[in-house]
């Protein structure tokens, strides 16, 4: 379903691929940025932009669990920081990788600008994601004998 590709002609990346190739007829999210906001709409790690992309980081795994999809099955992201200092960038980075994103490794893009759009953020994530076919997942999980037997038209039980 996702094929991660590494260039050989090209330097490797670090924790991401240069592309990521879904087939045709697979489902797909575009994700919103995601922000470093609670669910309250208040602003957490006020000048810390390692704490907001941890938040940021969260809220996109509600954002992928909401749409049936998770981190795994993430094929491409933006990542931008308020920031043009490369030491800045590499530890938002290196909170992206810890993550999980990069465990495909996804195809990424990581972006130094001059602001965001509330006060005080320094970090926002954009996904685009694969949606397994639940169908492929419960036949998987009943291969697997990890899921219930089939009841009448074909439902679990």
């Amino acid at each position: 379903m996702i094929r991660r590709v590494t260039v050989p002609a090209l330097l490797p990346p670090p924790g991401y691929s240069h592309a990521c190739v879904v087939e045709a007829g697979t489902a797909l999210a575009f994700l919103a940025g995601s922000v470093p906001l609670d669910a309250d709409g208040e602003l957490v790690g006020a000048g810390d932009p390692v704490r907001q992309a941890r938040r940021v980081i969260a809220n996109l795994e509600e954002q992928l669990r909401a749409v049936g999809s998770d981190p795994a099955h993430v094929v491409a992201t933006d990542v931008y920081v308020v920031s043009s200092d490369p030491a800045v960038l590499s530890a938002v980075w290196e909170v992206v990788k810890a993550s999980g994103l990069s465990a495909g490794p996804h195809a990424s893009t990581l972006i130094g600008v001059a602001c965001l759009g509330y006060a005080g953020q320094l970090v926002e994530i954009t996904a685009t994601a694969v949606v397994p076919d639940t169908a492929d997942t419960t036949d998987a999980a009943n291969a697997a004998g990890t899921a219930g037997t089939a009841g009448p038209a074909g439902t679990l039980s």
